[in-house]
């Protein structure tokens, strides 16, 4: 069974536009990791009071793929990073 993986941005209110756009690119460069169908990371349009600001999706082959890549030495780095620029994440993992 595939799972999708959903995960949500609320940046620092100080964190300006080159990077959060430097965000989403290190974000997009994982699309090649083993057991990754399909990435897809792009920014918010509709700014709503309850918009976060980045919006990243995943498809995973399966579990062990998304397990594999929680731990991955490319991703770890990348989702410190984002850590460290947002106020909130928020995620989601279901099968598909």
């Amino acid at each position: 069974m595939r799972i999708l993986h959903l995960v949500s941005f609320k940046y620092k209110a100080d964190v300006d536009a080159s990077m959060r756009a430097d965000h989403r690119q290190r974000l997009a460069a994982l699309k090649d990791i083993d057991g990754i169908d399909e990435l897809k990371v792009g920014s918010d349009v509709v700014r709503s009071p309850r918009s976060y600001d980045t919006g990243l999706s995943i498809t995973f082959r399966n579990r062990a793929a998304l397990d594999a890549y929680q731990k991955h030495p490319r991703h770890v780095p990348v989702a410190q990073f984002g850590v460290g620029l947002c106020d909130h994440i928020v995620a989601v993992d279901f099968e598909i």
